[in-house]
């Protein structure tokens, strides 16, 4: 439930100054008060809506300096993976890595969005686990809820891109080219930060002078 007003609010369906009212969110998505009030209590420790008294829960304005900064996060945590990455895959790791990787192919190709979405997921998670530095991926994992995957995943061309770029890292995982698995790692980043305010200026999140 978290995930999904997460996501709602991080592609703008959810807009700053919308007030999330229970019931009526309840009754959107088929669900109980219990799991929405939740739900809202983990996103209010995020910094993403506000409690106002008598009023209920209000989205907190999100500017693009907001979303720079979670995007630079996720990629320097990404940028120590990688280089650990690139020291330690095995030619096993790396076959799996293909694997994840065609599976990714077969669901662009069946313009699966869903399917899409999780096989994505799974690449990154094989890539960053093989880095042995576990808890710094759990770090990454915890900052990249708040990256919008249907966003991506609805894109023909963002999965097109993301297949030939995995392929492009793999080779340069058997090569050991740390300097290009980084490069490709980070850039994913730089493209989804790209994507994301590209999105946002299109439905006009910030016309009303929220910076």
């Amino acid at each position: 439930m978290a995930a999904h007003l997460r996501a709602e609010i991080m592609t703008g369906a959810l807009r700053p100054g919308t007030f999330i009212r229970l019931d009526e969110t309840a009754a959107q998505l088929g669900v109980s008060i219990t799991p929405v009030r939740e739900a809202l209590r983990t996103l209010r420790g995020e910094g993403m809506v506000q409690l106002e008294p008598h009023r209920g829960h209000v989205v907190v304005p999100m500017t693009r300096g907001d979303i720079e900064d979670i995007f630079w996060l996720q990629a320097t945590i990404a940028e120590k993976l990688a280089l650990s990455a690139a020291e330690r895959f095995t030619e096993p790791q790396i076959q799996e890595l293909e694997r994840l990787n065609d599976a990714l192919a077969e669901a662009v190709a069946h313009h699966d969005p869903e399917e899409v979405a999780f096989a994505e997921f799974a690449f990154h998670r094989a890539f960053n686990h093989a880095s042995g530095r576990i808890k710094l991926a759990w770090f990454l994992l915890h900052v990249a809820r708040y990256l919008p995957p249907l966003l991506y995943a609805t894109d023909p061309s963002w999965g097109a891109e993301a297949v030939a770029s995995h392929r492009e890292l793999i080779a340069a995982l058997r090569r050991r080219d740390a300097d290009t698995v980084v490069r490709l790692t980070t850039g994913q980043f730089i493209d989804g930060a790209q994507r994301l305010i590209a999105r946002l200026e299109q439905i006009g999140l910030w016309d009303e002078k929220v910076r």
